[in-house]
C-alpha cells in the first residue's frame, strides 16, 4: 500500500511512501523487502560494524563481539514477536500463520530487550566473562540501532501518536485509517482522535530521542568508574523518553489490573526508571563498602587480589 504523507504546518506536502521497499527474484520468486525489516536490519549491521571496530579499545575482540551478536540476534527477534503475541493473543491465537509472518510487522521492543538481556547473560557464562563488562559496551548502541529502526514504523504509518496542532504534525492515509478504526461514529470523532487532523509523529519523536541518548552513552561509558553504570544510564533514559511517548501513541498494548486499564509500556517504563535509580544507589553502596574493606585489610597487591575474587568485582 503506498501513503501520502504530509507535514502541513512544515509546508511538506504529499510524499510518496510505502512499506515496500523493493523486489528481488529468487530461484524464480519474486521476493518483497519490506522497509520495516530493512530499518531494522541496517540497524542491527550498523551496531555489529561499530562494536567491532571499538572492541579493542575495551579489551573484546571483534571475534567476541560477532560471536555476542550471533547470540542476541535470534533472542531479540523471538522475545519481540513472543511479547507482542502474548498481549494480542486474541488476535494471533489458532494460526501459527499469524505468529510466525514477521512481514506484518508486531515486534515489540521491550521483549527484544528482555531478550536480547538474556542472551547476553547466557553467552557471557559461556565465555566466562563478567556480564556487566560487554552489556555495558553494547548498551551505547542500543539506542542507535533503535533509533534507525523506529524508521520502518514511518513507512508503515504506524505506531502514530493523537491529534496535535504542532508543526511538524503528520497525516495520511495510514492516519486516517487507523483513528477511524478507534472511532465507534467517524462522523463524531473522539478527542484526539479526529482522522481529519495531523497526528504526532512519535517515531520522529523517538528516533531523535534515541540520537541524544546513543550520544550522552558514549561519554558515559568513557568516564564510568562502576560497573552497570552505562546500562543503567540508558534504562534511566529510555524510560522517561517512551513513558511519555507512549502517553500519546493510539496504538499501545494494554492489560487490565486492580479494576484500571494500564498501558503495558508506561508501567514497564516507570519500572525502568524507578530500578534503574534503586540499583544504581546500591551499587554505589557495594563499591564504598568493598573499597573500604580493601583498605581496612590489606595494602599489599595479593591481598586485593585476594578480595577482588571473593567479591566478584575483578573482570
Amino acid at each position: 500500500m503506498k501513503y501520502n504523507v504530509s507535514f502541513p504546518g512544515l509546508g511538506i506536502e504529499n510524499l510518496r511512501i510505502g512499506r515496500e521497499a523493493f523486489q528481488i527474484s529468487l530461484f524464480g520468486n519474486d521476493l518483497t523487502v519490506y522497509w520495516y525489516g530493512l530499518t531494522f536490519t541496517l540497524g542491527m549491521v550498523l551496531c555489529i560494524v561499530l562494536a567491532m571496530t571499538r572492541a579493542k579499545k575495551y579489551d573484546f575482540t571483534k571475534d567476541d563481539v560477532l560471536d555476542y551478536f550471533l547470540w542476541m540476534i535470534p533472542f531479540i527477534m523471538v522475545g519481540a514477536r513472543a511479547y507482542y503475541v502474548a498481549f494480542e493473543w486474541e488476535y494471533f491465537k489458532g494460526s501459527i500463520f499469524r505468529i510466525l509472518d514477521f512481514r506484518q510487522g508486531g515486534l515489540a521492543f521491550y521483549g527484544g530487550v528482555i531478550g536480547g538481556i538474556v542472551a547476553l547473560l547466557i553467552a557471557a557464562r559461556v565465555k566466562k566473562t563478567k556480564a556487566h563488562r560487554i552489556m555495558d559496551y553494547l548498551a551505547v548502541l542500543l539506542p542507535l540501532g533503535q533509533g534507525i529502526g523506529r524508521w520502518g514504523n514511518f513507512f508503515n504509518q504506524e505506531a502514530f501518536g493523537t491529534n496535535t496542532s504542532l508543526p511538524w504534525g503528520m497525516i495520511s492515509e495510514g492516519t486516517r485509517q487507523g483513528l477511524a478504526a478507534l472511532n465507534a461514529d467517524p462522523a463524531n470523532p473522539l478527542p484526539g482522535l479526529d482522522p481529519n487532523l495531523p497526528v504526532h509523529p512519535t517515531f520522529l519523536y523517538e528516533f531523535l530521542a534515541n540520537m541524544l541518548i546513543f550520544v550522552i552513552l558514549i561519554f558515559v561509558l568513557k568516564k564510568q568508574k562502576r560497573p552497570w553504570t552505562t546500562v543503567l544510564t540508558y534504562f534511566f533514559l529510555y524510560g522517561i523518553v517512551r513513558f511519555f511517548v507512549e502517553g500519546i501513541r493510539t496504538d499501545a498494548l494494554m492489560f487490565t489490573a486492580f479494576g484500571q486499564t494500564w498501558r503495558i509500556s508506561q508501567v514497564l517504563s516507570a519500572a525502568m526508571v524507578a530500578g534503574s535509580i534503586l540499583l544504581y544507589i546500591f551499587i554505589g553502596i557495594y563499591e564504598k563498602r568493598r573499597q573500604r574493606l580493601i583498605a581496612s585489610l590489606a595494602p599489599g597487591a595479593a591481598t586485593v587480589t585476594r578480595i577482588e575474587k571473593i567479591t566478584g568485582t575483578r573482570d
